[in-house]
């Protein structure tokens, strides 16, 4: 088992260190390595009850006992432990959604057993929190786990030197070829743990394709448990058929991927997905100031769990290896399709999605491809290649918001750059490396203490 530092393990640690700690639900989609975290962090404890509901004899406790005393003495006596050392013992329930009398008891543990370190995860764990009548609001907190985005691929890769410079803001000259091609391959792979672990494994990616296969089947098995009846299930299955053919584009609900489905099939399913972290809807807004307001009226994008399996399921993997820039790649969709999933990587507290900027009108139409927000700023972000006077719409963009900053992912080198939009407004472009997306926020510190 490959066992990587994750950074929302930081995030564990100040949980663990917090007086007022609630119990923990560890929340993501399947095979992002919530189990292996949770195993990894419990050895930071002195004594540690590990339940998996998806075994009869770990379930059933939640059925006999429906007093937290009772339930925790009995699981005590099934480890071995004293009731007297729970404020060093590690309670986590994998698989949680297995049992709603499991986490309703969540709420007593906060209540009754404060002093005890709970933790709780599950696959399709969205599904079973809707359902619950009297869940725990206010009595549990969440963190948010997602696949390895390029640093913690680096770190799984043990390349030390390389993140010492990797972490160095500016970038400096020297590491930029070796982190391009480095960010190069991980977009290919994409970050789910037993792809890198293979990956790391071996280094063959033609090894790989049985381990995407095997999760993205484990996905469409899992639809059954997804879909309310038989036609929400066929129209899941067509949607996760079809769909990777339309990541250069947004969509529309209505006749999806050539289909006779109507619109509103299409999206309750797709929201069925979204539920799921298997397929998120990004939608636009108009916003060019805080805060932002996804127009849900508006045509969304598709953001996929994982790029790699984007990458397997269109066949282009083969490809991908023989260019130097991904850029172009599938209609210049991959490169934006890879920013967006580090930036939501990054989101361990809140479940945040990015969003990107349009304005449409009946003779033109614009659209940056996402807006960051930092402190008071709402900053526009494209990614392409292309020189800085053909980005049009953050033009656009820039002339009608209160702050002179903008920032372009490319494949070339970091420098910041005065220029004027066509209309004259002055404004500063920070150009930055792909591979620099893990760290854009202390860059846009620096870029804003730079030029201020």
């Amino acid at each position: 088992m490959n066992v990587f530092r994750r950074h929302i393990g930081s995030n564990l640690e100040n949980w663990k260190n917090r007086e007022n700690r609630k119990p923990l639900i560890l929340r993501g989609a399947r095979q992002v390595g919530k189990t292996t975290l949770v195993e990894q962090f419990a050895q930071t404890f002195t004594f540690k009850i590990l339940l998996n509901l998806e075994l009869e004899d770990d379930r059933h406790i939640f059925e006999d006992y429906k007093d937290v005393h009772t339930l925790t003495e009995s699981l005590c006596l099934r480890n071995n432990l004293s009731m007297d050392n729970l404020d060093k013992t590690l309670l986590f329930i994998d698989e949680i959604q297995e049992s709603p009398n499991a986490i309703n008891m969540l709420r007593y543990f906060y209540e009754e057993l404060p002093n005890l370190y709970v933790i709780a995860a599950g696959s399709l764990l969205e599904f079973a929190l809707k359902d619950i009548k009297q869940f725990p609001v206010g009595r549990v907190e969440f963190l948010y786990l997602h696949p390895l985005n390029f640093t913690e691929y680096l770190e799984a890769k043990g390349i030390s030197e390389l993140l010492k410079k990797f972490s160095e803001i500016p970038i400096s000259e020297s590491a930029h070829k070796l982190l391009l091609d480095e960010f190069n391959r991980y977009v290919i792979i994409g970050g789910m743990p037993e792809v890198v672990g293979q990956y790391l494994h071996d280094g063959n990616l033609t090894n790989l394709p049985g381990v995407y296969e095997s999760i993205w089947s484990t996905y469409k098995y899992d639809v059954e448990k997804y879909a309310s009846g038989t036609v929400q299930k066929n129209v899941i299955k067509h949607i996760m058929d079809t769909s990777p053919l339309s990541l250069d584009q947004r969509i529309k609900f209505n006749n999806f991927g050539k289909s006779n489905y109507k619109s509103r099939e299409v999206g309750e399913a797709m929201r069925v997905l979204d539920t799921a972290r298997v397929i998120r809807l990004i939608y636009p807004t108009t916003s060019i100031k805080l805060p932002i307001i996804p127009d849900i009226r508006k045509s969304p994008r598709l953001q996929f769990l994982d790029t790699g399996i984007v990458n397997y399921t269109l066949g282009i993997q083969a490809d991908m290896l023989k260019l130097s820039d991904l850029s172009n790649q599938y209609r210049g969709s991959i490169i934006p399709h890879m920013i967006a999933q580090e930036l939501i990587s990054l989101n361990s507290i809140k479940d945040e999605k990015p969003h990107f900027w349009v304005r449409e009108s009946h003779k033109t139409s614009s659209e940056v491809d996402l807006l960051i927000k930092h402190g008071k700023y709402l900053i526009p972000l494209e990614i392409k290649s292309g020189k800085a006077g053909r980005l049009r719409s953050l033009h656009q963009f820039i002339d009608a918001c209160d702050h002179p900053y903008a920032i372009r992912l490319y494949a070339g080198k970091f420098s910041i750059d005065e220029h004027q939009t066509p209309a004259g407004t002055p404004y500063y472009l920070m150009n930055l490396p792909y591979y620099c997306t893990t760290q854009l926020f202390d860059y846009i510190k620096y870029f804003i203490e730079t030029t201020s």
